[in-house]
């Protein structure tokens, strides 16, 4: 749950930790190279990891793993994994936290066309 202290500076909270401002947070939450690509790839449908990998090319494998599970730490992905012997299925989706987030990824995925030129 977020917890908003208003005053001067608008502090808040999340799972016990503090932030200067909303927008530190969300940074916290979605920031780095990879976490918003992600996000993005998984905003419409779940994938297995190699799918993933194919949407994403430039992500290496270790740092692809290491992104999920940073964002399935913070709850905005979920990993159910199918099976309890070889060949397991891992499949990634967006938790209720994570499907909050999708009108922002839409708006930046909106501005960065804009400012491209729609290209």
């Amino acid at each position: 749950m977020v917890e908003v202290t208003k005053g001067e500076a608008c502090q808040v909270s999340l799972n016990g930790k503090s932030y200067p401002c909303p927008v530190s947070m969300a940074m916290d939450l979605i920031g780095g190279k990879w976490k918003g690509v992600i996000l993005y790839y998984l905003k419409d449908k779940n994938k297995r990891f190699s799918e993933l990998k194919k949407d994403i090319p430039h992500i290496t494998e270790m740092t692809l793993s290491i992104q999920l599970k940073k964002l399935e730490r913070d709850g905005l992905i979920l990993r159910e994994v199918y099976g309890d012997k070889p060949p397991i299925k891992v499949i990634y989706s967006l938790t209720d936290f994570g499907e909050s987030f999708k009108p922002v990824l839409e708006a930046v995925s909106a501005w960065s066309h804009e400012i491209s030129g729609g290209v």
